[in-house]
């Protein structure tokens, strides 16, 4: 039987192969023992459209003219097809063109079985729809649902027309349902020049997580020399992976860096580091470094914590890695415990806090220091009672064994409970607060300025304060935004009597840096072994304008006047400010434009009039790419520094990065960057060099050199984590 239809008169095929479906039966095997069900599968319907359709029945159809071919969700166009009916066989020639819901397959012509979908398509072109993938190649196998192989192919993520980056394969297979391409005989391409060569390579052209070798790490730093690891990443389970880097150093020799991070259930969650160098051919020793960090919650307002690092020498940081951020730490901490918190009745909280820690000190041979104690075991209980007769009971209480090796230790017990009468209304507030702090020390030794106290000495401390504060508001309108501008003042006031404590022991204490936060605090000490004796007041003026429409804070005004009425008598360190004349704060900080934000704090000596300290920072950032920062740090006595960072276009797709951080009091660069980027559309380029202080006369310089494969890899040292410590608002353009 021949039939013949034009184009508006399709033939829905699927009625044709409807009596070879067996739709819906289903047969059912029992025995004795056991019950077997057997499901037949469905065929998907098939639709041909066509300008010309011809066939015989149940055995085949042929289309010619704009054929179309429907299948499920895939399309398959031609000049010229024909279907088998009984074997679902496809034959295609002309314009072959097949959509699927991952990809489009274009060819010269196309044989494939749609139940199996196994085939092979000539001069295949194949154009991947998440990651926007593509290339060609001289055949083209099905081998399956949702995978293909190429001969002789190439594949790029840039845009059509665009052949800056590719690579090239004899062979290369697309995994969809993975989403992961697997090239095997590779040249990676660049402006049509080879840059790596590779046997296989396997990469995810989605940008999911995957098992595979990842590009190649170089870089130069003047304390390891030229620096290449072949990194290699395990996706070992949708919560844990880890990442294995073989690293070559020409100045120090081999190393292996290793990774692992992890993520669990009940917000569990870990990261470890642990890099080991067998040999160091420039000192002849071993040398490793440990960074592990794991939380996991208990249940029941439980938490676990668990913080570990150590490294083998004083000089690994310094001569072993650029980041500043590593090449910086001084003391590492070890430490592990739990914590609780929970409710304490229905305006209640209570929480606890148990833990040892110790740590390994990071010194610096010219500029020596004392390592903090250890604290084995340390106890902390936390109490607060809200609104009980119209008053807050609040209760801090510890108890530490301090241990160090050189210096006097001991046990340490604090409870400091206090009461206070929170008197509120919609405008202002007015709070008075006494507490009693007492303090109990079991010393090892008895101190060597009170010896006849013996080893348990007792410090009892009375602390009142009185806290109180207005808000105004009122809406404004600057330009063509409203404002809601707001004004609260606000008075401190704290009284705590003078007791002698130059005898005991300073475990944790140190004197809090001079600031608004410092300013409206009971205690001008950090820690429990010094506690201020004080009789003075603060008056602080706070002015915020919030942006109406969003809620906002763009700006903040801030001054503040602290005035002490008695000279304080309680010291740390001498030599420290007794005078009862106290110093004039003042701060401003949110964004003074659109495009201009600041952050100043300045500090005045009234009865010297001059500046004890300044902090001032001044940002322009017209739009993401485009970014100044101009920054002054100044102590007197301590520091004077200027920090700038720029991050701007030179010409057409070039970006320039610099930074420069310099001492005035000492004269010279501390830290320093300079660099470019080229932003293409498919790839980038990054050039830059760091200068840094590590230590006291020493300094390190590093290079990272790193082209970036947008959708498939960077290879080279990649820089961005550098700039985005160095250069605040910096923005990685894409």
């Amino acid at each position: 039987m021949n039939i013949q239809i034009i184009r508006s008169l399709f033939i829905p095929v699927f009625l044709l192969v409807l009596p070879l479906t067996g739709l819906g039966n289903e047969l059912s095997v029992q025995t004795e023992n056991e019950q077997k069900s057997i499901i037949k599968p469905q065929k998907k319907p098939v639709l041909i459209e066509a300008d010309q359709i011809t066939g015989y029945y149940k055995q085949e159809i042929e289309a010619t003219g704009y054929a179309e071919l429907h299948h499920g969700d895939n399309v398959l166009k031609a000049d010229r097809m024909k279907y088998f009916q009984k074997t679902e066989d496809t034959e295609v020639t002309g314009n072959v063109s097949l959509d699927r819901p991952k990809d489009i397959l274009k060819g010269a012509d196309l044989q494939l079985n749609l139940q199996t979908e196994q085939g092979h398509m000539s001069e295949p072109r194949y154009y991947i729809k998440d990651g926007k993938g593509r290339g060609a190649g001289s055949l083209l196998l099905f081998e399956g649902k949702d995978n293909y192989r190429l001969k002789d192919t190439n594949y790029t993520a840039c845009p059509e027309g665009n052949d800056d980056w590719y690579i090239r394969a004899k062979e290369l297979e697309i995994d969809n349902k993975k989403e992961v391409g697997t090239a095997r005989g590779v040249s990676v391409m660049f402006k049509d020049t080879p840059i790596l060569y590779s046997p296989w390579i396997d990469f995810s052209y989605s940008g999911k997580r995957k098992t595979g070798l990842l590009a190649p790490v170089l870089g130069y730093n003047v304390k390891t020399g030229f620096d290449v690891a072949l990194p290699v990443y395990l996706n070992i389970a949708p919560n844990i992976d880890a990442t294995i880097a073989p690293r070559i150093m020409t100045m120090r020799g081999f190393m292996l860096s290793n990774e692992l991070r992890y993520i669990g259930n009940n917000n569990m969650n870990g990261h470890l580091l642990f890099d080991i160098l067998p040999q160091d051919i420039n000192t002849n020793q071993t040398r490793w470094g440990v960074l592990y960090t794991h939380s996991q919650n208990l249940g029941k307002g439980w938490q676990g914590f668990l913080n570990y690092n150590q490294v083998s020498d004083d000089r690994y940081f310094r001569e072993l890695t650029p980041n500043l951020a590593q090449t910086s730490l001084t003391n590492l901490s070890q430490q592990g415990g739990v914590s609780y918190n929970g409710r304490l009745g229905e305006r209640g909280s209570v929480s606890f806090t148990g833990f040892a820690q110790r740590f390994q000190t990071i010194q610096d041979p010219l500029a020596l220091f004392v390592s903090p104690y250890e604290r084995l075991p340390h106890f902390s209980m936390n109490a607060i009672k809200q609104n009980v007769g119209k008053m807050d009971f609040e209760l801090n209480s510890s108890w530490t064994n301090f241990y160090h090796p050189s210096l006097v230790d001991g046990k340490r017990l604090v409870f400091y409970p206090s009461v206070s009468v929170p008197l509120r209304n919609e405008y202002g507030y007015f709070t008075p607060k006494f507490g009693l702090h007492y303090t109990n020390y079991s010393l090892s030794t008895p101190p060597e300025d009170a010896k006849h106290k013996g080893e348990n000495i007792d410090r009892t401390i009375p602390i009142f304060s009185l806290d109180s504060g207005i808000a105004f508001d009122r809406q404004l309108t600057l330009g063509d935004r409203k404002f809601i501008q707001t004004l609260e003042p606000r008075v401190f006031y704290v009284y705590s009597p003078y007791r002698n404590q130059s005898y005991l022991p300073n475990f944790d204490s140190a004197v809090n840096d001079f600031s608004f936060a410092q300013m409206l605090t009971e205690n001008r000490f950090s820690g429990n072994d010094r506690i201020n004796d004080a009789n003075r007041v603060t008056v602080a003026l706070t002015s915020r304008f919030v942006e109406q429409e969003t809620g906002i804070e763009r700006l903040r005004l801030a001054v503040g006047q602290q005035v002490n009425f008695n000279d304080p008598r309680v010291l740390l360190l001498p030599p420290q400010v007794t005078s009862g004349k106290s110093d004039f704060i003042a701060a401003i900080s949110g964004r003074l434009t659109p495009t201009i934000s600041t952050d100043t704090n300045i500090q005045m000596d009234e009865s010297k009039l001059w500046t004890e300290k300044l902090r001032t920072g001044v940002s322009y950032q017209p739009e993401p790419g485009k970014v100044l920062n101009v920054g002054y740090r100044f102590a007197r006595d301590v520091l004077e520094q200027m920090d700038t960072s720029v991050q701007w276009p030179i010409a057409g797709n070039w970006h320039g990065v610099a930074r420069a951080n310099y001492s005035l009091k000492d004269e010279k660069i501390l830290a320093g960057l300079a660099g470019f980027e080229y932003n293409a559309c498919c790839w980038a380029l990054r050039v830059v060099v760091q200068r840094l202080t590590t230590a006291t006369n020493t300094t390190t310089t590093a290079f990272f050199v790193q082209l970036e494969l947008k959708g498939l890899m960077g290879i080279g040292t990649n820089p961005l984590q550098v700039l985005q410590q160095s250069i605040p608002g910096y923005t990685s353009i894409h």
